[in-house]
């Protein structure tokens, strides 16, 4: 029986591994964590945020994705668009899901994120 999401693995080209630490870590306060051995091997980096744990891997042939994205939840979302847009990151707000608050940005590779907030 499914109990929980481990974790979601987002692409990325290779050599992003920098400009992937100062969005996950710097824009979205997330943390890096050590890969294993041979993970590391690959390149790419590990971040999570409480139970939130999301792995950028390299792919040579990389295509950012467009349509499918990991969707966070957050509190304090206005707070919390303000932090990414003070970091440079285009907030696109949509108010199409009932009973939330939500946005989309993208990270620096061009992988989408849905943030969602249920209002109360």
């Amino acid at each position: 029986m499914l109990r929980a999401v481990d974790h979601v693995q987002l692409a990325a080209p290779p050599g992003s591994e920098e400009l992937l630490r100062a969005f996950y870590a710097g824009a979205l306060g997330m943390t890096e964590v050590a890969k294993p051995p041979v993970p590391a091997a690959r390149g790419g980096c590990w971040f999570e945020a409480g139970a939130v744990r999301l792995h950028l891997g390299v792919e040579t042939d990389f295509r950012p994705a467009r349509k499918a994205h990991p969707g966070l939840r957050v509190t304090d979302i206005a707070a919390y668009a303000d932090r990414l847009a003070r970091h440079g990151v285009t907030v696109e707000w949509d108010g199409n899901l009932p009973g939330h608050r939500r946005f989309y940005a993208e990270d620096p590779v061009g992988n989408r994120l849905e943030f969602l907030e249920p209002e109360v």
